[in-house]
């Protein structure tokens, strides 16, 4: 008891001494309340009837009637799966195309060529997704170049944008291809604290170059490499909602209706507020639970290293 209290007052004399720092803090700190924990107010509508008239209070409290409608519906095993199979192989194959650019930008040594390089690889993350999806259209289009090329070549196009068994192939690709080089940016600033004698060193004593990533790099960036792994497991149900309803049309639907997406028709389309925030509630249970999970197994093969 002693101890904690004395940790308490080292810790409220180190606010006193230092007050402007938490005042710089204060408008994150209020804005994080404001924007993420007051709205966690009216999820308790997911364990109501929500009748927009009588308020959240007013409403009569159903409990989890509108979970058990979700788990028992005819379609949750494909929205449910479509969710984990577009998160899971983004993830899968998503996540070692940064390490190998920022590993391969590493290696560069003449500065301008290497700005140049980074700036065509960060260029995709600044275009809108409403443009990224704007563009699969159009070059995925039965009339468009790559369909002339294949047709040139088979005799006939093929349907990408509607044909249900493309569209998470083009999604994930395309969602990499975006993403990719901006997501390097925190491992090529970690490599940058490589001491170059380190390589040097290894040089010398013969290691050739992949000898030299494996043995000085990539312990480096290993333990950045397994947060955002974390991260990026834990929030493999949160998946994002524009560009899936973006690329969404009548013929891929079987393929390409995601939570996300069956969320904003249930809930503003049909009007169905407390039955999309039961969907919504429960797939943020499903990403913590993943988050602490993920955690826990790579704490277990990362030498106790991991988020927390």
């Amino acid at each position: 008891m002693q101890g904690s209290s004395r940790i308490r007052k080292s810790k409220l004399d180190y606010i006193r001494r230092n007050p402007f720092l938490y005042l710089l803090l204060a408008p994150a700190v209020i804005l994080t309340i404001i924007f993420k924990y007051v709205p966690m107010y009216g999820a308790i509508i997911a364990f109501k009837d929500f009748n927009p008239s009588k308020g959240i209070w007013g409403s009569e409290w159903v409990g989890l009637k509108h979970f058990v409608k979700f788990l028992t519906a005819p379609n949750f095993e494909v929205i449910f799966m479509n969710t984990l199979k577009l998160s899971f192989y983004g993830l899968l194959l998503g996540f070692p195309v940064p390490v190998l650019l920022a590993l391969m930008l590493n290696q560069l040594r003449r500065a301008g060529v290497k700005k140049n390089i980074q700036l065509v690889l960060y260029a995709p993350n600044f275009i809108s997704v409403v443009v990224i999806v704007g563009m699969l259209f159009i070059f995925f289009s039965p009339v468009g170049p790559i369909n002339a090329l294949i047709t040139s070549i088979t005799g006939a196009p093929v349907k990408f944008m509607s044909d249900p068994d493309y569209f998470r192939t083009v999604y994930i690709l395309s969602g990499i291809w975006q993403g990719a080089g901006w997501a390097s940016i925190i491992y090529v600033a970690a490599l940058a604290n490589v001491d170059p004698e380190l390589h040097n060193a290894a040089t010398l004593d013969g290691a050739n170059l992949m000898q030299r990533i494996r043995h000085i790099d990539l312990p480096t960036i290993k333990p950045v490499m397994a947060i955002v792994f974390i991260l990026g497991a834990g929030g493999i149900m949160a998946i994002g909602f524009e560009k899936a309803f973006l690329m969404q049309t009548a013929l891929n639907l079987p393929a390409s209706e995601i939570i996300p997406t069956y969320v904003y028709k249930v809930g503003l389309q049909s009007g169905n507020y407390a039955y999309s925030s039961a969907i919504g509630l429960f797939n943020s249970a499903i990403n913590v639970i993943l988050l602490i999970l993920v955690n826990f197994i790579v704490k277990k093969l990362n030498e106790g290293e991991g988020l927390y």
